[in-house]
């Protein structure tokens, strides 16, 4: 960590459109599945409150699903379309902002993850690229055009929705094998039309949705895009096996109209490719010249989050410096906390204070409530 905390470059400044950030540091989303019946309550707005209150310069919220019967497999999981939902994430935002804090929406579908019978509407069909579960065994019948459709235009509507209450940005969950990465994975989608094919056709159903956001929401208002090179089926599945491969897989999101890539790893300090020490947010602000945000055990040391939300295992606190100097050298722009903010929501204010004696170290027992 910075001996002098104040100059750390976590503290600066940073601006992108619309979006001007008083530092780097953002909440990673994070499922708390605490919205019954798919409503975030008052508790749920002052749990982001009172992050904003600690500090951080974006919040971006849990997973809210899109206007789909299919899109959750938990009525715990808040949704971003039901009337008395968006009414609490108008709340939500009034609160973060109330403290000072900015805030966007994660928009998620989580596709074939969705077990049939689970969430909202279980007699609904889960939607898939192919209709594949993680197995590779067909459990459904494929997205049919008319369904392709009415997801994007879900996606779309949604974010104008988010820029109509308040929110500052939107962010598209497109990782960690949900609906949009299936798109993405060969080993999901075998469609031999216009929404499969090789490896850069299958970046088709994503660019088509940042397309619809964009398109809904205008030239500037932010949008930031979330993908992984892993699965939660699959940990040492990859996208793309070389930088050239990565940068052709990106191109047609970063023209279809993303400001932001937020990219999903476990372990920040590992690196994506053979020969080189930048992780995949380094790779990916080199091939793209777009903002990265980088995530992954930040503040801890011990299980990553993967293994935490599994096995329920405590994290000790771990040193910034590695990160503090990849962020100097302008490895990536932004940096995501995920448990060490679940553990204790001052978590920011005490880094830039120089607190370091008194972090909270992440106790799994974080995982139980809104603290």
């Amino acid at each position: 960590m910075s001996e002098n905390s104040m100059t750390s470059p976590l503290f600066r400044p940073f601006e992108s459109r619309s979006l001007s950030l008083s530092n780097r540091l953002v909440m990673a989303p994070m499922t708390r599945s605490k919205s019954p019946d798919s409503i975030p309550g008052a508790d749920v707005a002052a749990y982001y409150r009172r992050r904003a209150e600690g500090g951080v310069g974006l919040i971006i919220t849990e997973g809210t699903t899109v206007d789909r019967p299919a899109a959750s497999n938990d009525t715990n999981v808040p949704d971003f379309h039901s009337p008395a939902s968006l009414e609490g994430w108008r709340r939500v935002v009034a609160e973060v902002h109330g403290a000072g804090g900015k805030i966007a929406p994660q928009l998620w579908h989580q596709g074939m993850m969705r077990k049939t019978g689970t969430g909202r509407n279980p007699e609904a069909p889960s939607d898939g690229p192919s209709g594949l579960a993680a197995s590779g065994k067909p459990v459904g019948p494929p997205m049919s055009d008319a369904d392709i459709a009415d997801t994007i235009d879900a996606f779309g509507r949604a974010a104008g929705v988010a820029q109509e209450i308040g929110f500052d940005a939107v962010e598209i969950h497109g990782a960690h094998g949900y609906l949009i990465d299936q798109f993405f994975w060969d080993g999901a989608n075998k469609r031999s039309d216009a929404w499969g094919g090789d490896f850069v056709q299958r970046t088709r159903f994503a660019a088509d949705i940042v397309k619809a956001i964009r398109a809904r929401v205008g030239a500037d208002y932010p949008i930031i895009f979330r993908f992984s090179q892993w699965k939660q089926q699959d940990f040492t599945a990859r996208l793309a096996l070389t930088p050239d491969e990565l940068a052709r897989f990106l191109e047609p999101l970063t023209e279809a109209g993303t400001d932001i890539f937020h990219c999903s790893t476990r372990r920040f300090w590992e690196p994506e490719f053979e020969g080189s020490t930048l992780n995949l947010a380094g790779w990916t602000k080199k091939l793209t010249g777009m903002p990265t945000i980088t995530v992954g055990s930040v503040g801890l040391k011990g299980a990553d989050f993967v293994q935490t939300f599994r096995t329920r295992e405590d994290s000790e606190i771990g040193d910034l410096g590695e990160l503090e100097a990849r962020l100097e050298k302008g490895e990536f722009d932004l940096v995501a906390v995920g448990r060490a903010l679940l553990a204790d929501p001052q978590w920011a204010a005490k880094v830039r204070a120089g607190r370091f004696a008194e972090l909270a170290p992440f106790s799994a027992s974080s995982l139980a409530t809104l603290a």
